[in-house]
């Protein structure tokens, strides 16, 4: 069972914390059924050869940086600076694809436990925190729901 800290309905992101919640649920739900073997088989993106590992570290790379800008974000010390998505996805994955399984989802449960944390403490909404929210929550996450079905589905129907 995956904890996450309480959701602060008082919070102007209240909902979207609630969708973010079920959605986590879901990723981490369809991860655990599968073996440690098809957790690292490539194939969640070809073009990529990416693993549901990879997905993993991806997802828990842009918690931490959502994490650190909602941070100065609610301080008053955030400053827009340029962001290449691009590069910052091979950057993580370069420097994850190597670690073992759990550091990989300890970390990216770690990072997100931080970044709802900062999330749920924000007064108000502002343009900044709506990005770095749909950048690392409920929109990103379900950007990757639907192939990480298939994906689960073409590992369990190969075990037969």
């Amino acid at each position: 069972m995956t904890t996450t800290p309480p959701i602060a309905h008082d919070s102007p992101y209240g909902a979207d914390l609630d969708v973010e919640h079920r959605r986590w649920h879901e990723i981490t739900a369809m991860c655990r059924s599968l073996s440690p073997d098809e957790r690292e088989r490539p194939g969640y993106y070809s073009d990529h050869d990416w693993t549901v590992k990879d997905l993993i570290a991806h997802l828990g790379m842009w918690f931490a940086e959502a994490g650190l800008q909602l941070q100065q974000i609610r301080a008053g010390t955030y400053e827009e600076q340029p962001l290449d998505v691009d590069a910052r996805n091979a950057e993580a994955l370069d420097a994850l694809r190597e670690q073992s399984w759990s550091t990989v989802w300890s970390q990216a449960h770690a990072a997100r436990t931080l970044m709802l944390a900062a999330w749920a403490d924000l007064d108000e909404r502002s343009d900044a925190a709506d990005f770095w929210t749909r950048k690392a929550g409920a929109e990103h996450e379900g950007q990757h729901l639907e192939r990480l079905h298939v994906w689960v589905a073409e590992l369990r129907a190969a075990r037969a």
